[in-house]
């Protein structure tokens, strides 16, 4: 046995050095010491690439030169609005496992809105709260990534902001805290689910009245006219009566002292993101995030190219200058961060909450079929076919999250039963000239249309206890008319799902461009992974290859 010994003692020590090598593969200094968030709200990935060459040395081309980036990434369901977008990102989850279905809703019972982040047990902390404001996760069925990692160690912080409040309230999650613009006062406020009480650090924030400065200043080009040759002049006719062109005065139809009416104004411009970013400086600050080994998440939603988008399309100059903005205002937040937090120990990932559709008016320049679609003449034309086959008028109520919503107490009146009505009603939505899919409720809870046209993602977006009983889908370039939007998003389509995934952390990410399909689902098992914490129970994503070793 002797003479084996040298040979045991060798084995010995190799596996100790595995051991120890794994050991020290879950050590706190492997993990990022803060993850960032950013979701530009409504920005499809075709304006990323489109003016590539108009970027900054180090905001977006840190991802697109330095980092991994995903040419194809996708949202996987179907009603891609700003609730759902903004609870899949760190959920791994779509809306049919969150109950997030969309922005707003009616109770299918009650015919009550729902607003996805409403909660009337709590209130906004210093300002005004009204009955369907959002103060709290609670509509959300689901844990975030910042979930479970402070449910490994409290001592983690999770903060999350917006320009809206459920950009703030859903990435928070259930255990993290959440700040949100208000229009009202110009203030970044919580709600007392998560405090009784601002920080010192917040309240001294809002003390400086920093939305104040705004007041009165232009917005103005970044570039000479020349550079927005590929995007649409200002002032469209479609623009409405309100117009839109640069420069444009902030405050310029106000009193004379800033007030809501600025304050709400501010989101539609550059100086909302701005204000969003400076709030998150002083939470770095305030709260010491990245400051020791136990990660942070700071979850940031740049609310601004939403408003632009709705108000002027993504293909206006409007939307182009407001982009190369936001990648200026993301350069030197980066360098901030290089300096504070150190350019070793973060993780940042870029994504949107959903895309967004051209113009009606530019579609129809380009010869497509394009229009907008009356919610109520598409319910009037439902209830027509539903009359005709039952002898009840008004049979389905409401439109709900693109779903078609029938009165239970009327079917309970007339001894209908709701799957037959639904079937009636779903044929009578199919053959709307402007709607390319429809399925009833059944259809949707037994996945037997599997392969039919859009039936994978319409039944990702529609959760039996909130959704409505007809989901409902219109043709590419159609959108439901709104007073306030001249273009939007909520469609299955490419222009509403197809969004920016970007990474960048040399330590953790890899220098890549990916143009293989991904989906925003994917996101959170990829943080899950870097932060070493199982990923979200309800997560149906898979890691990103972004690995740097």
């Amino acid at each position: 046995m002797t003479s084996h010994l040298p040979l045991l003692r060798r084995w010995a020590l190799l596996i100790l050095a595995v051991l120890l090598s794994a050991c020290t593969a879950v050590q706190p200094a492997d993990r990022p010491k803060l993850v960032v968030l950013f979701v530009i709200d409504g920005l499809p990935q075709r304006q990323v690439t489109a003016y590539r060459d108009q970027l900054a040395p180090d905001g977006f081309a840190r991802f697109l030169d330095r980092g991994s980036w995903f040419s194809d990434a996708h949202y996987g369901y179907a009603f891609t609005v700003t609730g759902a977008g903004h609870a899949a990102v760190l959920t791994g989850a779509y809306p049919h496992r969150t109950g997030i279905i969309g922005n707003e809703w009616s109770d299918v019972v009650t015919g009550q809105p729902v607003y996805c982040t409403g909660d009337t047990s709590a209130t906004y902390i210093g300002n005004a709260t009204k009955p369907l404001d959002g103060t709290s996760p609670r509509n959300m069925k689901v844990e975030t990534v910042g979930d479970v990692l402070r449910g490994i160690d409290p001592r983690a912080k999770v903060i999350a902001l917006s320009g809206k409040d459920r950009g703030a309230i859903l990435p928070g999650g259930h255990k993290g805290t959440a700040y949100m613009f208000m229009s009202g006062s110009g203030q970044f406020a919580s709600s007392t689910y998560y405090m009784q009480r601002h920080p010192a650090w917040v309240d001294q924030w809002n003390a400086a009245r920093p939305a104040d400065r705004y007041f009165k200043t232009e917005w103005k080009p970044l570039l000479p006219d020349a550079a927005y040759a590929r995007s649409l002049p200002d002032n469209q006719p479609w623009f409405g009566p309100r117009g839109g062109a640069l420069p444009m005065t902030m405050g310029a139809r106000a009193d004379d002292q800033p007030g809501p009416n600025f304050y709400a104004g501010l989101l539609a411009s550059p100086f909302g993101d701005a204000l969003t970013l400076d709030f998150a400086r002083a939470a770095i600050a305030g709260e010491q995030l990245g400051a020791d080994d136990v990660p942070d998440i700071l979850s940031i939603s740049l609310s601004g190219h939403d408003y632009v988008n709705h108000r002027w399309s993504a293909e206006s100059r409007l939307s182009h200058d407001h982009f190369l903005h936001l990648d200026r205002m993301l350069q030197a937040f980066f360098a901030e961060l290089d300096r504070s937090v150190g350019s070793d120990n973060y993780v940042a990932v870029l994504t949107a909450d959903h895309g967004f559709m051209p113009a009606p008016e530019t579609s129809l320049a380009q010869g497509r079929a394009a229009g907008r679609v009356s919610s109520s003449q598409l319910l009037a034309h439902v209830n027509t076919g539903l009359e005709a086959k039952f002898g009840v008028p008004r049979l389905a109520r409401s439109l709900s999250a693109s779903a078609i919503v029938l009165d239970r107490k009327l079917l309970a009146e007339r001894s209908l039963e709701l799957d037959a009505v639904a079937e009636v009603a779903r044929d009578a939505a199919a053959a709307h000239p402007q709607v390319v899919a429809a399925y009833t409720r059944r259809e949707l809870r037994t996945g037997n249309r599997a392969g039919a046209p859009f039936f994978a993602p319409m039944r990702l977006t529609w959760k039996a206890d909130v959704s409505g009983d007809v989901q409902l889908a219109l043709k590419p370039y159609w959108m439901f008319g709104s007073s306030s939007s001249i273009a939007t998003h909520g469609s299955p389509h490419p222009y509403d799902t197809h969004v920016p995934i970007m990474a960048w952390g040399p330590r953790w990410v890899r220098a890549q461009a990916v143009d293989r399909r991904v989906e925003v689902a994917d996101i959170a098992p990829t943080l899950a992974r870097i932060l070493r914490v199982p990923a979200p129970a309800a997560s149906e994503g898979r890691a990103l290859p972004i690995a740097a070793r």
